[in-house]
This record gives structure tokens, sequence and C-alpha cells, in this order.
């Protein structure tokens, strides 16, 4: 699998677009790629398959929008109305012997690759399919795609408010992962340097089985945890492929599913 890599645009004043290094067309093609879209697709191919795929479209998503900030072309927290509206989506077609994996971005396929399976001698239909993401499962992709950011307060508030919403309850387990964000926030505050602060994947590896409960997560999950993030930050931001950013990843994917 491999995917074309950037090309800087003539004019050094031009942000990388997406008609740059991705086969798309008509408005999303003129679109500058942004540090979000890049985050929103890390956690949408984190959630699917496990991990962000060496080559694929989020890790040139994140060298374009990575190369767009550093020239000042684009914000740390922009997004395009592509990605934020019209939806990120990472899909799987099963097929005798093979899985086919589609990414796009407000419908538009930026990749497609396929991955050998064992071949199945009972039932050898031809199924899509595209698993419904839980907010333990949204939890444990912010692990790998922002595992190295010490934790703070608005990780510890948004990652409190994923807990409420899987459990369906205000009461915090001293054992689950909202008290651990919690602890760990606390802690960090009193270090100076960030390799001795407790990090997200620390904390979130192990998410789905520290959660006392668990659900799929929904468009209002994802507000909500957005929200408490925001609150809690003193740039009312929300950090690239972090919590927030992988339980909307995971509330789109999950909208998409039939």
């Amino acid at each position: 699998m491999s995917q074309e890599q950037p090309r800087r645009p003539q004019s050094d004043q031009e942000p990388i677009k997406y008609g740059d290094v991705f086969p798309v067309a008509g408005s999303l093609a003129d679109k500058p790629v942004a540090p979000q879209d890049a985050a929103l697709m890390q956690s949408a191919e984190t959630a699917v398959l496990g991990q962000t795929q060496k080559g694929g479209p989020a890790a040139t998503m994140q060298s374009a929008a990575t190369r767009n900030e550093r020239a000042g072309l684009v914000g740390h927290t922009d997004i395009t109305n592509a990605a934020g509206d019209e939806g990120v989506t990472v899909t799987e077609t099963d097929v005798p012997g093979r899985r086919i994996i589609t990414e796009s971005v407000a419908g538009q396929v930026l990749g497609q690759y396929v991955e050998p399976t064992p071949v199945s001698q009972m039932n050898p239909t031809v199924t899509a399919r595209q698993a419904v993401i839980t907010i333990g499962e949204a939890l444990e992709a912010t692990a790998q795609t922002a595992g190295n950011k010490p934790v703070d307060q608005s990780d510890a508030a948004a990652i409190q408010a994923a807990e409420v919403r899987a459990t369906g309850s205000t009461i915090i387990s001293p054992t689950g992962v909202a008290a651990a964000a919690q602890s760990a926030a606390s802690m960090n505050t009193g270090l100076t340097r960030d390799e001795d602060k407790i990090k997200l994947t620390d904390v979130l590896s192990n998410a789905t089985a520290r959660l006392p409960a668990d659900k799929a997560v929904t468009r209002q999950d994802a507000e909500g945890v957005m929200s408490a993030e925001m609150r809690n930050n003193p740039n009312l931001a929300t950090h690239p492929g972090g919590v927030a950013s992988s339980v909307a990843a995971a509330a789109r994917l999950n909208e998409s599913v039939v």
C-alpha cells in the first residue's frame, strides 16, 4: 500500500490542497489539507483498523497539513467543511480471500487498498461492513493518535465526560479510566519536564477494560466530550487527534453504518 506523497505547489504562498495529493475533483480538490482533517482521518483509521496505516491517506494528510501549518497557511485548529460537515469515513468490504479498505472525505475516495484474509469455506458471499465503534474503543484510538501527549485537565475532563456517557451514570468509578485521568492530570501539574509526565497512552491503552460499561458512540456523545475538553482548555480548543477528535471521528463512522 502506498499513497502519493505531498507535492509542494508551485507558489510558496499556496497551501497543499487535496487535489495536489489525492485523485479528487470538484470543490474538495481546491481545499487546503487542514490539521483537524488529518486528525479525524488518523482517528478513523485507528478506530477501524487498529492503527494508522503507513503511507495511507491519514499519513499523507498529516504530512500535507503539517507543511501548511508550518508555512502559516492554515491554523492548528483549522478544519474544512468537507471533513467537518460532510465527514471522514473508513470502510471495509470483505470478499473471499481479501479485505478491501476504502478511505474517503466528503464522499470522495482518497485511497483504497486490499489486504489478504483467510478464505471461509462456509459462506463465500461478498459483504460490506463497518464496525460500530464504542466509546472505549475511541478512547483507545486516542492512545494511538495522541499517546505521547501529557495528560492535562482538558484531557481529564473529556475522558470523564466520555465515561459518564458510556456508563449512563455520573458516579465515577475509583478504578475507572476517568479517575486515572484525573489523577494523572493532577500529578502532571506538579511536574515541569514533559518526559516525566504521565501520557495519554498510559491512561487510555486499556480504556475498554477499565470502563464499568460501554456503548456505541453517538453524535451527542461526541458533542458532550468536545464541550468538556474545550471548556477546560485555556485556548478553548481541542487537541488534534486527542480525546474529543477521536470520539468525533468514531461518531461520524457510526453514523455511516447502514
